[in-house]
């Protein structure tokens, strides 16, 4: 069994308490760790006096947050072994959907409507494809050249030796962290950001140092140079083109600056570009490896189908084999058959991609539209790429808010599971990329579970709300 320990479930609820009774806001962010899987089901949780103490609160707030979280099905008391985690299985309130629970905790779009033809067309190359063993932890020939050969249309001369097909990317992200990484390593992340990479980096035995983004005025800069210059991480993790949450995008001389500086402190910069083509409003600058050395990380995952893992990475060609060599280590190459379907798409990749931002602004303009009338007092940007926006509440009940849309069926991601260190309690993240039918009923939601909440109210006035960012 799993002991979580006093100190380690602290660090785990960083500004947990809420306008709701200390035992009440201890017993939701509690839950809110077991249904997200942070805690998992079967951990044992640290003693009420234990926790007690290093919280600072009384041993009765424990107990009864504990008894709140048993009375629900979250936790259950097992003789000799305490309190142990548990998911309920109580069955919540879901609304009449046909395709099921309404999901707003991934930020992707539907399936693209010409993949399943592509598919049936791919059909027809199988039998040569059958003809070689299909173990190849480098990717197909034909796949890698259609890569490389995207890259250079858009500005970056490229090579297929360049190229590594994963599967998917954040396959990538693990391999490259794995191979570059030793324990106790630095590794720069902006702060909110992905939080599967956040996941591999930590595997990897990275140690995070993380950088402030927001949705309205980006990168701090100062900071962004100071961790690299003077903490000379091994790894940067960044998305500078439609960040994932914020959907901003670094300024040019930033982006060439950093790498610059990176370069001066060998620093390998990995870029994800998962959304870096999603560009709404505006045209899409070149990959960010045209300003300075940098790794490039691509997928189809947001583009085409997240069920279609193809991903990659562009690199020199010592690197790649580097990665070659790591990655037998847990895989021996990414789907044949997938890789066939990417190749045939990707010559014809600027009218998909035209297609998609055409979805995405209007998914976009609807949300916006609909999160200022809905809900007046949030802060609510609009985003000129990616495919969510990063919506500040006003005040901080992200994690209460999410808890309770998900008793009414909506299963959507608070502010903290994007941070490094849990902040972010003023924030959620909330996709545009889903039809708009199913963006209104999950609105639906969010408005009645907001004002059973006690959320509405008058609108916070900019200034205070901007003072107040994280």
């Amino acid at each position: 069994m799993i002991t979580l320990g006093a100190r380690a479930l602290a660090t785990r609820l960083p500004d947990w308490r809420t306008t709701a009774p200390a035992y009440r806001s201890l017993a939701d962010r509690i839950r809110l760790l077991i249904l997200d899987g942070v805690i998992a089901p079967g951990t044992r949780l640290p003693a009420e006096r234990e926790l007690a103490l290093e919280l600072g609160v009384s041993r009765t707030t424990i107990a009864t947050a504990y008894a709140a979280l048993r009375e629900d099905g979250a936790i259950e008391s097992l003789r000799g072994s305490g309190s142990v985690a548990r998911l309920s299985g109580r069955p919540v309130a879901i609304p009449d959907l046909a395709s099921g629970p309404l999901d707003l905790s991934k930020a992707a779009m539907p399936a693209y409507p010409g993949l399943a033809a592509a598919m049936r067309a791919t059909v027809e190359q199988v039998p040569a494809m059958l003809a070689d063993s299909g173990f190849d932890p480098l990717g197909r020939d034909e796949l890698r050249a259609a890569i490389a050969e995207r890259y250079t249309a858009r500005g970056l001369a490229t090579t297929p030796e360049q190229i590594m097909v994963t599967v998917g990317a954040q396959h990538a992200i693990t391999l490259i962290a794995r191979a570059v990484l030793r324990r106790g390593d630095r590794v720069l992340i902006e702060n909110p950001t992905y939080p599967h990479a956040m996941d591999s980096i930590v595997a990897a035995g990275g140690r995070l140092v993380p950088v402030p983004v927001d949705a309205v005025h980006g990168w701090d800069a100062a900071a962004l140079e100071q961790i690299i210059e003077r903490g000379s991480p091994a790894l940067a993790y960044l998305m500078p083109d439609n960040h994932n949450p914020t959907g901003a995008t670094m300024p040019t001389p930033l982006l060439e600056r950093a790498l610059e500086l990176a370069a001066a402190q060998g620093t390998v910069v990995v870029v994800d570009e998962t959304m870096g083509e999603l560009t709404i409003d505006g045209p899409t600058r070149l990959p960010a490896a045209a300003y300075g050395p940098a790794v490039m990380l691509g997928s189809v995952g947001k583009t085409l189908w997240g069920g279609l893992r193809v991903g990659w990475v562009r690199a020199d060609p010592a690197f790649i084999r580097t990665l070659a060599r790591a990655r037998f280590a847990s895989d021996l190459g990414t789907p044949a058959f997938e890789q066939l379907v990417v190749a045939g798409l990707l010559p014809g990749f600027d009218t998909v991609l035209a297609e998609r931002r055409a979805w995405l602004r209007a998914g976009r303009d609807h949300l916006v539209a609909e999160l200022a009338s809905r809900f007046p007092e949030w802060r609510v940007p609009s985003p000129a790429g990616g495919l969510t926006a990063w919506v500040g509440l006003g005040r901080p009940m992200s994690s209460q808010l999410v808890l309770a849309a998900r008793g009414a069926g909506l299963v959507i991601t608070p502010g903290p599971c994007f941070a490094a260190d849990g902040a972010f309690e003023r924030f959620i993240r909330i996709p545009f990329s889903l039809p708009r039918e199913t963006t209104d009923l999950a609105l639906d939601v969010l408005e009645r579970t907001w004002a059973g909440l006690g959320g509405s109210g008058s609108a916070v006035g900019v200034d205070d709300d901007l003072a107040e960012v994280v």
